[in-house]
């Protein structure tokens, strides 16, 4: 597919690697529309890219905000034929702490963010797609799930999100195969340790002792490198149903 002619939705996509995907189909001449729930970054990082991006608010948590977005979205762009999903949280903690067990409540966000909001996205857009005019190789659509390196390497605390980006990885593969029939390809990018604006936040000794654990390069990665990954994805008709890992070689030790 044209990267070009896209017309994308991205999650989370006011800041970090949402907003580097999204400039990537803005420079690429296609069109986004942003979904996130900081209204002032996201109107100013919409106004940023331009007449051919929009800002819609949504809670990717909630079914019925997400399909209210997902048509919002549609009906300005005149359809959708990309989905990244970048919006996540990454709240930690010990199961078995200094405070007692972990509260159940926290681990259950941190599934209905990541992993039941990456769903929600994933459907309501998947079905305005399956009405698109196929490309010539039959694509309609694409769906690109942000996971991550905690998907397979999770280290202590990071229970409820390794779950939630487990849960990430383990469902591509069935919406792939159900998705096939109308030609929409659905694929995963599990990211390592990047320069997100979270991170951009922490001290220099503790960005740069995080860089010294990634083989190589060995540095923190690029927003741009995870846009890049959308990209390639989108327009490799052949790429489907897989999870492809960014991350420098990098494995994540216990803690």
């Amino acid at each position: 597919m044209d990267l070009g002619k896209a017309r994308a939705v991205v999650t989370g996509g006011a800041s970090g690697l949402g907003f580097a995907t999204a400039q990537r189909v803005i420079d690429a001449g296609g069109r986004v529309t942003l979904l996130d729930i900081n209204d002032d970054q996201g109107s100013a990082s919409a106004a940023k890219l331009g007449e051919r991006a929009s800002y819609v608010r949504c809670d990717v948590a909630d079914e019925s905000v997400v399909r209210d977005a997902i048509a919002q979205a549609a009906d300005a762009m005149g359809g959708i034929s990309l989905a990244v999903n970048c919006a996540g949280i990454a709240t930690a903690g010990r199961t078995l702490g200094r405070e007692g067990p972990w509260p159940t409540e926290k681990f259950n966000r941190v599934i209905q963010i990541n992993l039941v909001g990456t769903f929600n996205v994933t459907k309501e857009s998947a079905a305005v797609m399956q009405h698109n005019d196929p490309d010539g190789n039959g694509d309609r659509g694409v769906v690109v799930s942000t996971a991550s390196i905690a998907a397979f390497e999770g280290q202590i605390g990071q229970a409820a999100y390794s779950a939630s980006k487990g849960g990430v990885v383990g469902m591509m593969l069935p919406l792939a195969r159900e998705f096939a029939q109308f030609g929409i390809r659905v694929n995963t990018i599990a990211p390592g340790i990047f320069l997100t604006p979270m991170m951009a936040g922490m001290p220099d000794e503790v960005q740069a002792s995080l860089a010294k654990q990634v083989p190589y390069p060995q540095r923190l990665g690029q927003p741009a490198e995870y846009a890049a990954t959308v990209a390639f994805i989108y327009e490799n008709a052949y790429v489907n149903g897989e999870t492809i890992r960014v991350d420098g070689a990098i494995r994540m030790q216990p803690k």
